[in-house]
């Protein structure tokens, strides 16, 4: 009898640890959510279509598309998400249901809070970065640690490429031409914008229609999402349809996009539709 009461202390004990990491986790992606939504300017300006005057002319066609006359200049949004994720490979994709919510403010950071799975395999957890420190803490049913990693220069530069490419997405006024901002012509449909921040720089390719959708990104993304698990350059991409409006934004409602892009061992491990995107206050954490 006194045997089991130990056990089953050292089980409770060890529950109780575990529910006190999971809970450290949720408020390190909190403070660092607050921190982001504090970029926000508090007097954003408005967009001028003259402030793209000299840009390579995809570029200028993305940018009149994407954000109308007088929008107010946010470079920072909220984005809700649904829909598929895979931890698994091209052979044995094995998607499950998911769902997110990410805050984008680039070039400082951003923070991807994710629930997927069901029942013994919900996962949950997040992807965050700011200005160099990073990291990628998922749960099993929320007790369990099944994947950390983080606070390391390749994580860094991984997680700065993701978040530079999605604010082409979904926060294009933040690319707009700046000191640390840099646009270039790649073809008639495609234009290159590199970001440099804090001694990290990432370059991504955005093709746009004739009217200035963007349909397609790609980028040499650091990364060690290959089979012999080491950090190098490959690329990363996806494709981007069904746009709607958000508060002055015509952003992209549907992304493909996965490893390897534009190669035969391309695998779009992430299918989402954006449900949602607000713009915060700055003093809202």
């Amino acid at each position: 009898m006194r045997i089991a009461l130990l056990l089953m202390g050292i089980i409770v004990f060890l529950l109780l640890c575990l529910l006190a990491w999971r809970s450290a986790d949720r408020r390190a992606d909190n403070r660092m959510w607050g921190r982001l939504a504090a970029h926000q300017p508090l007097s954003p300006g408005v967009f001028e279509p003259a402030r793209i005057d000299g840009l390579p002319e995809p570029a200028r066609r993305f940018f009149k598309f994407s954000i109308k006359p007088g929008a107010p200049l946010y470079t920072v949004a909220v984005v809700s998400m649904e829909g598929e994720l895979s931890l698994g490979n091209k052979e044995a994709p094995n998607y499950m249901p998911m769902t997110a919510e990410e805050i984008l403010a680039a070039p400082n950071g951003f923070v991807w809070k994710l629930i997927a799975g069901n029942g013994f395999t919900s996962v949950t957890g997040s992807d965050a970065a700011e200005d160099g420190i990073s990291w990628s803490r998922f749960w099993l049913l929320g007790t369990v640690p099944v994947a950390r990693a983080g606070k390391h220069p390749d994580h860094s530069l991984s997680a700065f490429g993701r978040y530079i490419a999605e604010a082409l997405i979904w926060t294009p006024a933040a690319l707009l031409p700046a000191d640390n901002v840099r646009w270039e012509s790649v073809s008639e449909s495609t234009a290159r914008v590199t970001v440099a921040h804090m001694g990290l720089a990432q370059a991504v390719d955005l093709t746009v229609d004739a009217h200035g959708r963007p349909t397609m990104i790609v980028f040499e993304r650091w990364s060690d999402a290959n089979p012999e698990k080491t950090f190098q350059h490959q690329p990363f991409g996806g494709y981007l349809s069904e746009f709607r409006e958000f508060g002055g934004y015509q952003l992209p409602t549907r992304v493909e996009a996965g490893n390897f892009f534009a190669t035969e061992d391309y695998f779009p491990f992430f299918r989402v539709t954006v449900t949602a995107v607000h713009y915060p206050d700055s003093r809202e954490g």
